[in-house]
């Protein structure tokens, strides 16, 4: 399937073929016949043209006519006034208080300790009492903010140096071993030989593209792998772990540990993901306790579920203290809301298993009903509370996605800064055999 592009001549052979290069781009891609320029054609020129992609490269099939656009006749012209101009001026008013001029005698002099009597409303209330007062709110204590981890962005030095050893006619086969393996170039020249039997045209050569993907795809692995451990080096301090993790495994891949230039780059990788996980280990349990000296222990449930190395055991200790203050929680006195945040916290924890209820509270609703029955498979001792079975080999059901401001239509989305007011959580459907989809997390005060 043929498409635009914008190209630009590079040379002019003599033998009627031209050499050209995509627009803005720095080595040639290919050449065209010159018989489907213009006599004037010359060097230089950024021509729009009609090619054709395939895996021998790309061959170029006509010009492409751009329409000129046309002068708009009968055209108002506008004449102005002969009237001289008369500049408009303006005189602000005096910004102070009082703008009449002060007279003796105007005001009385009010003695001291004189003051003016409150005005009395329709049932002799004060005019100032009749306006609601604020709830009073006190602020959660703030936690001590860390940097947010950075994402691998990868540049693609090595990789663009090996494809521009390669000629214009391989970068096809090249990148699509890169992406796919040898099962998508086998596919990929399976599919193009379908076509061009129903065209009638002679077909591609499968084996020696397969050669030749075969040769190129070890190259090309170890020049991304070093793309990617480059750029894990410069951000090792913030980088994510799971990113890191990432590139050190990549580190195994049977192509790049023969190569000679990734191994020390892989060692000094491997020994920074141990010093980090350590690291972040220790910072994680700090932050875990920070939170439950301040008694924010949603905050502290989110964090424990969340551990920077998967299959450390949790502290016995922390877990206990952690657990008593999640059981305090769910109290008889709990709102449903917040009893609904508290409990969606605890189902992911690592100590869910050892939080216990000791009744059921008073005041209900169908949202906190909907979030016992979804979390009952995590956290069974509580769910049998409420008179809720779980069934034997039901899906765990997965953490709530974060909610969105809801925004009504026709308004400009809000400015950035902090979050807006997230909306209520939705009904959460009956714990089951299958896990649900992923509903909206209930708001919280932490």
């Amino acid at each position: 399937m043929s498409k635009r592009i914008d190209i630009e001549l590079t040379s002019n052979r003599g033998d009627g073929t031209w050499t050209w290069r995509a627009a803005g781009a720095k080595t040639p891609k290919g050449t065209l016949n010159g018989s489907i320029l213009d006599a004037g054609a010359k060097t230089g020129d950024t021509l729009k043209v009609e090619a054709e992609f395939d895996l021998d490269g790309v061959e170029i099939l006509s010009l492409v006519k751009t329409k000129e656009k046309a002068v708009r006749g009968n055209l108002l012209q506008i004449i102005g006034s002969e009237k001289e101009f008369q500049p408009v001026t303006q005189k602000l008013a005096d910004k102070s208080k009082d703008r009449k001029p002060k007279r003796d005698g105007d005001r009385k002099p009010r003695r001291d300790g004189d003051k003016r009597p409150p005005r009395e409303g329709a049932e002799g209330e004060k005019s100032g009492d009749r306006r609601p007062r604020r709830p009073s709110f006190t602020a959660p204590p703030e936690l001590p903010k860390r940097p947010a981890a950075k994402r691998l962005k990868p540049k693609r030095v090595h990789r663009a140096a090996v494809l521009d050893t390669l000629p214009v006619e391989q970068r096809g086969v090249a990148e699509r071993a890169l992406t796919g393996g040898i099962k998508a170039v086998r596919d990929a020249v399976k599919e193009q030989n379908e076509q061009l039997k129903k065209e009638g045209k002679p077909l591609v050569p499968a084996e020696g593209l397969i050669s030749m993907a075969q040769e190129l795809l070890p190259k090309l692995r170890v020049a991304e792998w070093l793309d990617k451990a480059e750029a894990a080096k410069a951000d090792i301090e913030l980088l994510d772990l799971r990113d890191l993790r990432q590139v050190v495994v990549g580190a195994d891949d049977p192509m790049v540990v023969r190569d000679e230039t990734t191994r020390a780059l892989a060692t000094e990788l491997k020994a920074a993901l141990k010093t980090r996980q350590e690291f972040e280990q220790t910072r994680w349990l700090e932050d875990i306790k920070s939170a439950l000296a301040v008694s924010r222990v949603i905050r502290a449930l989110k964090i424990s579920s969340e551990p920077p190395k998967a299959g450390q055991p949790f502290p016995a200790e922390l877990g206990a203290q952690l657990a008593a203050a999640a059981s305090a929680s769910l109290s008889s006195e709990t709102a449903p809301d917040r009893f609904s945040a508290v409990l969606e916290a605890i189902a992911f924890s690592p100590v869910r298993g050892q939080v216990k209820l000791a009744a059921v509270p008073p005041t209900t609703n169908e949202a906190m009903l909907s979030t016992v029955k979804r979390v009952a498979p995590l956290v069974p001792q509580i769910a049998s509370m409420f008179g809720i079975t779980v069934a034997p080999g039901a899906n765990s059901p997965r953490p709530l996605r974060p909610t969105r401001p809801v925004r009504p239509k026709g308004k400009p989305a809000p400015a950035k800064g902090p979050q807006a007011t997230t909306a209520p959580a939705k009904p959460e459907a009956p714990a089951t055999s299958e896990a649900p989809p992923t509903p909206e997390a209930p708001s919280t005060s932490e």
